[in-house]
């Protein structure tokens, strides 16, 4: 008796409107994502490879590391958090750099510049303060993803807003010297290394 009464509360629960347009709007973002993902070749070698969809691995791994941070499960916060934020913007950037367009070397050369700049502050004993704030890894990783996401670009936002009025408040302390007008413009005899090799990307130009 206890049996289909109990699957009569569960169809009636899956076939509630709520349910089906919760069922339905999950289903149109994963579609999303797969087809985002699609983009990445490897991730489609992967899926070939392991019979496992892209986006439901993609979204067990984001899970894995959202419970491995939030609990710090044997202290990995930390090397996971670092992970996102150097493995996955590592591969984006060589993407970019292999890609014809310049927009994307453009998104993931500022991305390291800031992500390079908060590294260091935080290394300069803020972390050792940041340490004590609940959920430090949780914030830190979450931001970092603000950072990187294509939809957000959050890297530019800080860049445009916090680094660039920045360096170029200090540059323009040397224009009297320099006679410069613009204090983000190159200066061409400014060569650290002495002289410049010849790129490896012009070489290829060549082939």
């Amino acid at each position: 008796m206890a049996a289909p009464q109990s699957q009569q509360i569960k169809q009636n629960f899956l076939n509630h409107p709520y349910t089906q347009q919760a069922s339905k709007f999950a289903s149109g973002q994963v579609n999303a994502l797969d087809a985002e993902l699609n983009r990445y070749p490897m991730l489609r070698q992967l899926e070939q490879q392991t019979k496992v969809p892209k986006a439901y691995g993609v979204l067990a791994l984001g899970a894995s590391s959202v419970v491995l941070i939030f609990f710090n499960f044997l202290g990995l916060a930390q090397p996971v958090s670092n992970l996102i934020g150097w493995v996955l913007p590592a591969y984006l950037s060589v993407q970019a750099i292999e890609s014809p367009q310049s927009n994307d070397d453009k998104q993931w050369l500022t991305y390291w510049v800031v992500f390079g700049s908060l590294n260091l502050a935080e290394s300069w004993g803020v972390r050792a303060i940041l340490y004590w704030v609940p959920l430090y890894f949780v914030f830190k990783t979450l931001f970092t993803i603000w950072l990187m996401l294509p939809a957000t670009r959050g890297a530019e936002v800080l860049y445009h807003n916090v680094l660039r009025p920045l360096i170029g408040n200090v540059k323009t302390r040397a224009q009297a010297t320099t006679g410069q007008t613009n204090p983000f413009a190159k200066d061409q005899s400014f060569n650290p290394a002495g002289t410049t090799a010849p790129s490896s990307f012009e070489h290829e130009k060549t082939l």
